[in-house]
């Protein structure tokens, strides 16, 4: 009977486990985020919005342009609007709701490269963050060179589905600060929960050291007061632009190593390594198999446990 009623506990425990959102974990813990306090959660904000707008920006080969925001909505509540503007390349309609709308949803996380974003968390959590703050969606206008309109849309997150809600979305026309039509670029207005404050630990702070280096980018800021702050480019000269490497044996581990294999479609162990590595040679490819007493005709999916053991020890 006693077995039973064991038995009995352990499959109502089993039965209340389920799997959990990787949004809706990082909605209870968005300290990971950096949203740790109101201080740090609209610092936080900007920084994610412009480390996209220079990354965007250089991409495309634009010389940034990047204006930042910042109002008190409800000072009682720490209630603060957010609104960052960029010259970009603008995010076409069907991928913003993705990069607004998604977490883990990137184009960097795979690549070895500098850049400054990677995991595909960023705007992403912004979103979450105002949503779960104040209740409202982030409002995003996108406009890309190919076509006469922009894209107005509000974005919110699903965070059980890890999914995008979007509403009251419209083609609208925007324009420069000239009255000229604007030709590509995007804007966020997000309202969050935060507290502006000054010093070393500041928006103004952030954005200024931003300025000097990004010497080629002109930054805007106005503050909740009103006051307007300038931070002109100085040079009209953009990043060299990154390429992506492929990784070095050195920086393999084993289980990193064995998915390669399994992945590979290479014929056989030599090309693996000439094609899938950083700074491997034909004749350093060969090397490593002799290292490893492994034969170069292998094929990579053919390597068992000890094998691949052995090769990622050449590699040392």
């Amino acid at each position: 009977l006693r077995g039973d009623y064991l038995a009995g506990i352990a499959d109502k425990m089993a039965s209340k486990q389920k799997q959990i959102a990787i949004s809706e974990f990082f909605e209870k813990n968005k300290h990971f985020l950096g949203f740790d306090s109101l201080q740090r959660s609209i610092i936080t904000a900007v920084k994610e919005a412009v480390d996209n707008s220079l990354d965007a920006c250089e991409e495309a080969r634009i010389l940034p342009n990047i204006r930042v925001e910042i109002k008190k909505v409800d000072t009682n509540k720490d209630i603060l609007e957010l609104t960052t503007e960029d010259n970009g390349p603008g995010i076409p309609q069907k991928s913003i709701e993705k990069v607004f709308g998604q977490l883990l949803f990137g184009s960097r996380f795979h690549a070895i490269r500098q850049s400054r974003g990677q995991q595909g968390i960023g705007i992403t959590g912004v979103v979450m963050y105002s949503q779960l703050t104040t209740g409202k969606p982030t409002h995003v206008i996108s406009k890309v060179s190919s076509e006469d309109t922009a894209v107005s849309v509000d974005i919110g997150l699903d965070t059980r589905k890890n999914k995008a809600v979007k509403s009251n979305q419209t083609r609208t026309h925007v324009y420069n600060a000239d009255g000229s039509p604007k030709e590509h670029g995007l804007k966020v207005i997000t309202r969050m929960k935060g507290k502006y404050q000054r010093g070393k630990q500041s928006v103004f702070q952030y954005l200024r050291m931003t300025s000097i280096v990004n010497p080629h980018a002109e930054i805007t800021f106005v503050d909740p007061d009103g006051e307007l702050h300038l931070w002109p480019r100085v040079t009209e000269r953009l990043p060299r632009k990154v390429d992506a490497i492929r990784p070095h044996p050195h920086g393999i581990e084993l289980g990193q190593l064995q998915r390669m294999c399994r992945e590979s479609k290479d014929s056989r162990l030599t090309v693996f390594l000439r094609q899938n590595f950083s700074g491997v040679s034909m004749r350093a490819a060969k090397d490593l198999c002799d290292a490893a007493e492994l034969d170069i005709k292998l094929k990579p999916p053919k390597l068992d446990p000890d094998q691949i053991r052995a090769l990622l020890e050449a590699f040392q």
